[in-house]
């Protein structure tokens, strides 16, 4: 069996809605030479044999099985049982543009030294298995990212963003057994305080699901597990700062969750009550925030989810 240019890990947990979308988007890629490894993390509705049934229709497909360990323990079980040189991830609830494996490839290619990449995401409000309507995208900041980068605001935005060379995972080692919150941003700062160079790419290549009922809807549990994460990187960033960035993001995220409008306001208030400079350090943002988590409490949560990106 010839080694393959990339290898993709997909985690998979009760996500037999998604998970056929989600393999398509790699199966139809312009770069074909790759392998896709499923990772069943003791899915209890049908995934595994949804899994096993698309593996039985492309040999580049592999499936594997572990009882329900989290995401970082599936995804270091695929990169250790993967073979590229490149590896790339992607979570079963997310899609890929055609040309993503292809763009990220070349930018390793002409750049040897670089360690990762990640491009621009469309964040689309469905959890279904159809592509939802587009509410907003990302933004890629120029030059290599820093730790505070990270730790703030994230511009990689979620795992299913990004490529890594096998040289800097093995030398940087897996993400963190049992984090299941916060993980990958661990894993991005990480590697970059040991020296690692992340940079991205200005096309949008990923499209995200905004699912009000995975793990990034749990608010508090990621508030907590930034703070864990913050606490470890104190002495490379403003903590202040980070934060109200981050409780401008989580204000964001109640209002496209449809969760209480009231945590969106206390976030937003929190946040500029903490740090006016971290909350408005994207003007624009912290400016609709603001305006959204006022304005979203004299509306229904269903309008607040349509209405807020």
């Amino acid at each position: 069996m010839n080694t393959p240019l990339i290898s993709v890990m997909m985690p998979v947990y009760n996500a037999y809605e998604t998970l056929t979308t989600a393999v398509a988007s790699v199966i139809n890629q312009s770069l074909q030479d790759w392998e896709l490894i499923l990772v069943d993390d003791g899915s209890t509705d049908r995934s595994l044999q949804l899994a096993l049934s698309l593996a039985s229709e492309d040999e580049r497909i592999r499936v594997i099985a572990q009882e329900n360990r989290g995401v970082s323990e599936a995804r270091n079980l695929g990169a250790e049982m993967s073979r590229g040189a490149l590896l790339a991830f992607l979570d079963a609830d997310d899609a890929w543009r055609v040309n993503k494996l292809v763009i990220h490839h070349q930018l390793h290619q002409a750049k040897p030294s670089l360690d990762a990449s990640f491009a621009r995401i469309a964040f689309r409000e469905t959890i279904t298995a159809k592509t939802g309507e587009i509410k907003t995208f990302s933004s890629v900041p120029a030059g290599p990212i820093q730790i505070d980068q990270i730790i703030a605001d994230n511009p990689v935005c979620t795992t299913s963003n990004l490529v890594v060379t096998r040289k800097a995972f093995l030398r940087n080692g897996g993400f963190e057994k049992g984090m299941n919150y916060a993980e990958d941003q661990e894993w991005l700062a990480r590697l970059v305080a040991s020296g690692g160079v992340i940079e991205g790419i200005a096309e949008t290549l990923t499209d995200y699901r905004m699912s009000d009922d995975g793990l990034s809807a749990d608010l508090e549990k990621m508030l907590a597990g930034w703070r864990m994460l913050a606490a470890r990187y104190a002495c490379h960033i403003n903590v202040r700062q980070a934060e109200a960035t981050y409780f401008r993001y989580l204000s964001r995220r109640a209002l496209r969750t449809g969760g209480p409008a009231s945590k969106a306001v206390q976030y937003a208030a929190q946040g500029f009550t903490l740090s006016p400079r971290g909350f408005m350090s994207d003007p624009r943002r912290g400016s609709l925030t603001l305006a959204g988590a006022l304005a979203g409490m004299a509306m229904p949560a269903r309008v607040r989810t349509r209405v807020f990106a």
